[in-house]
């Protein structure tokens, strides 16, 4: 029997649940709020087990050794925490709250002052939604959020009732593959800044393997296909939560221009892949518990192993 799919696994919580913990975060601050957190990781460790062993297959890998009850509800935890914090990021639209330290700051506010646009490739590791900073840092940063409306309903609901403004900054990845190129291509051509992210693969979405932690897994091929066609700049981001009310901010230079000839498509994109993949683990290293793939993020029995380089690969 295969391996579920990300995408078959239902939005944890609920709408009620997800409408609970935003009015207790919002009329009983966010310290009291945490507090629910503990009740929270219990429920999902006793109630959704394919989670509870992915975090257990994942957190073994990484820590190397066995991982226990204890790292495990303290994976669910953290991410339980961050996605409080979007409440509060998005509500208020204040990150004073916060303890928050960003790197690499100027490394992005150069290559957007190009005038060229620019594609942001984060991931499942901490929060993406500390990215919203950048418009309280830095308003004339233009932003938008590839976002899939349709695989987080509850959540996508609760974010736009918070703050309506979200809606404007959000290209919806369930439209399609046309419309979502389009609509990046528009949103680079006016300067913005289109963030998405590039570990998760939706159902038959190209992909191709990288070696992460050791074993190969698939990530999609679209964001450097994108780059290469829109012929923009990528930067890398990375937003851990360090526990409490702390957070790390990182960008970093992926690639001036990501070039992808006909005739070398399959080691070109194998090698961009292959960047990303390192820098991946990289920061899921700093902190095991920011990994929020709960699921078994390798598929080896779901995706077909990358055509060698040179070989045709079929439609």
């Amino acid at each position: 029997m295969s391996n579920p799919h990300w995408t078959d696994r239902p939005e944890g919580g609920g709408r009620f649940a997800i409408w609970l913990i935003r009015n207790i975060g919002l009329y009983g601050g966010r310290t009291f709020a945490r507090l629910f957190l503990y009740p929270i990781t219990l429920y999902f460790y006793f109630r959704r087990r394919p989670e509870r062993e992915a975090s257990r297959a994942f957190l073994s890998r990484v820590l190397g050794r066995p991982a226990n009850a204890f790292d495990v509800m303290r994976h669910i935890h953290r991410f339980a925490g961050v996605i409080l914090d979007r409440v509060f990021l998005l509500a208020r639209n204040d990150v004073r709250q916060f303890q928050l330290t960003i790197h690499g700051l100027d490394l992005l506010l150069d290559t957007y002052h190009q005038g060229r646009g620019m594609l942001l490739l984060g991931s499942h590791v901490g929060s993406f939604e500390i990215l919203r900073v950048l418009a309280r840092e830095k308003p004339e940063v233009k932003l938008k959020v590839l976002l899939d409306k349709s695989q987080t309903p509850a959540i996508t609901e609760l974010l736009h009732a918070l703050n309506p403004a979200v809606g404007e900054s959000v290209i919806d990845a369930s439209e399609g593959g046309t419309a979502i190129v389009l609509n990046i291509k528009d949103a680079v051509e006016q300067g913005s800044v289109v963030a998405l992210l590039g570990d998760r693969a939706r159902p038959q979405e190209p992909t191709r393997k990288a070696v992460f932690f050791g074993e190969p897994a698939p990530l999609p091929t679209a964001p450097y296909l994108i780059a290469s066609v829109l012929d923009t700049p990528m930067v890398l981001c990375f937003g851990l939560y360090r526990g409490g009310s702390r957070y790390d901010l990182y960008f970093e230079h992926f690639a001036e221009r990501i070039e992808i000839p006909r005739s070398e498509r399959s080691a070109r994109l194998d090698e961009w892949i292959a960047r990303y993949a390192a820098r991946l683990e990289h920061h899921a290293r700093l902190d095991p518990y920011n990994w929020f793939n709960f699921y078994d993020f390798w598929q080896s029995d779901r995706v077909e192993p990358a055509v060698p380089a040179g070989e045709p690969r079929r439609a």
